[in-house]
């Protein structure tokens, strides 16, 4: 063989290894912000964004209405609030985030691709990034822009695109895709896998005119979430689930909409699957439900919107020695803008501005519902909705059992207690809890009987 055929060969290897050097790299890329021992992997957990880009709104009377009738997202500062938790991620340097669902608003295409700029500096940061949709994600007819006094329509995304505009957070390097729904199965490491979850109804949206609220799993899925619990005990790996509706109920006096349709069922393929921890969102409040059968456990932790005070994610550690322990965190809003530079009294005190408005929003909302009811004085609104709004703030952080003596000492809890029965009574009574529980931290070890 002459020298010339020699040199072509070897240019020709070097390339091939070059080539498959590459492939290799780009298919592994999310490994390498992962613990390298493979016994250990830090999460943040976020859910409930909301996102709205800020070419969507002039935060003009047409928004401000919008916020007015709202549930307390804080959307006038969302941008902000997005970017103190990419700085936060940066700080800190978990190896995966994980959001579960309802990433913007109402499913505006022009937020979504936003969004999702952000999330690939995230990811060029070190910290990898999986998504799934939320209710508001797709195929919304609620999807607006603001300016002035008037709202407009504005483009919503299909399912395709949503693959699309996120594929490089969990779609692209999938090792398995559900047919059916938006579903797919990550393995970050070799122990720990992550079936991320689709359970939204967004078919009929157009023809219904709003974004259905319920959620639910296909048979055809429950059956592939039982293909990818084989696949990973064959490689000896652990399962956790993700998904934007609750698996098990956080509110008792609420279930419809918020915990899944055939939760039973899923309850039952979860066991059989060795399942134990569902990371879960939508019902905006901070909460862990626990399910336990035949001695063993499955816990459901609902963690709060991040759009909602307290502005908070979750922090999800497992090691194969120490099993989950989990912990909440809010988003260092303060220190951000501060490193910033900016002016804006508001962000550089977030905390006691972002608590303070939603006292009010909820204050308004419960002002509203009794106004309704007509039962009641002006000064009876205006006691029983001051009591409402402090339940509800402790109830959406997860700390529904402080200030019991004090809450129920109030006037307005009294007069609530005297009233005749209803929804919004219900409602009040069950967010006072004299249980010593701990909705922001839990522990399972990694060995359950």
């Amino acid at each position: 063989m002459n020298i010339r055929k020699i040199s072509l060969i070897l240019i020709i290897s070097l390339i091939a290894i070059c080539i498959v050097s590459c492939n290799t790299r780009d298919a592994n890329s999310k490994e390498t912000s992962v613990c390298k021992c493979n016994e250990c992997i830090s999460f943040f957990v976020a859910t409930d964004i909301h996102y709205l880009a800020p070419e969507l709104t002039d935060k003009g009377e047409a928004f401000q209405k919008f916020m007015r009738y709202g549930d307390g997202k804080q959307l006038n500062y969302i941008d902000e609030i997005v970017e103190a938790f990419i700085y936060d991620i940066k700080v800190k340097k978990p190896d995966i985030l994980i959001i579960s669902g309802d990433l913007t608003n109402n499913g505006e295409k022009e937020s979504h691709i936003e969004l999702a700029k952000k999330l690939k500096r995230i990811e060029k940061a070190g910290t990898s990034v999986y998504v799934i949709p939320g209710n508001h994600d797709l195929k919304n007819p609620w999807a607006r822009s603001f300016k002035g006094n008037e709202n407009f329509k504005v483009d919503t995304i299909t399912k395709r695109d949503f693959v699309k505009i996120y594929g490089d957070f969990g779609y692209d390097e999938a090792i398995s895709r559900d047919k059916g729904s938006l579903s797919y199965l990550a393995s970050p490491t070799k122990h720990l896998w992550i079936l991320m979850l689709d359970t939204t109804k967004y078919k009929d949206n157009m023809i219904l005119g709003f974004p259905e609220t319920c959620g639910y799993l296909s048979e055809e899925t429950f059956e592939w979430i039982e293909e990818c619990s084989n696949m990973a005990k064959k490689e000896n790996a652990k399962l956790i689930a993700v998904m934007h509706h609750s698996l098990l109920d956080h509110c008792q006096i609420i279930t419809k909409g918020f915990t899944l349709e055939n939760n039973s069922t899923a309850v039952e393929v979860f066991q059989n699957c060795d399942i134990d921890l569902v990371l879960t969102g939508h019902i905006h409040i901070q909460d862990i439900s626990t399910y336990e059968k035949d001695e063993k456990s499955i816990y459901d932790i609902a963690t709060s919107a991040l759009c909602v005070y307290p502005q908070q994610y979750g922090v999800l550690n497992y090691s194969l020695k120490n099993g989950y322990d989990y912990n909440t965190c809010r988003v260092d809003i303060e220190n951000w803008a501060n490193k910033k530079g900016i002016q804006d009294e508001n962000l550089l005190n977030f905390k006691s501005y972002s608590k303070e408005a939603f006292m009010e929003q909820s204050y308004h909302n419960f002002y509203d519902k009794l106004l309704q009811m007509g039962k009641y004085t002006d000064e009876e609104m205006q006691k029983i909705s001051k009591t409402l709004a402090m339940l509800n703030l402790n109830y959406y952080s997860g700390v529904k059992n402080t200030n019991v003596d004090e809450i129920k000492n109030t006037e307005g809890y009294k007069l609530l207690k005297k009233a005749s029965p209803s929804l919004l009574k219900d409602y009040g009574i069950h967010m006072l809890c004299e249980k010593k529980t701990d909705n922001n931290k839990l522990h399972i070890p990694n060995h359950q009987k």
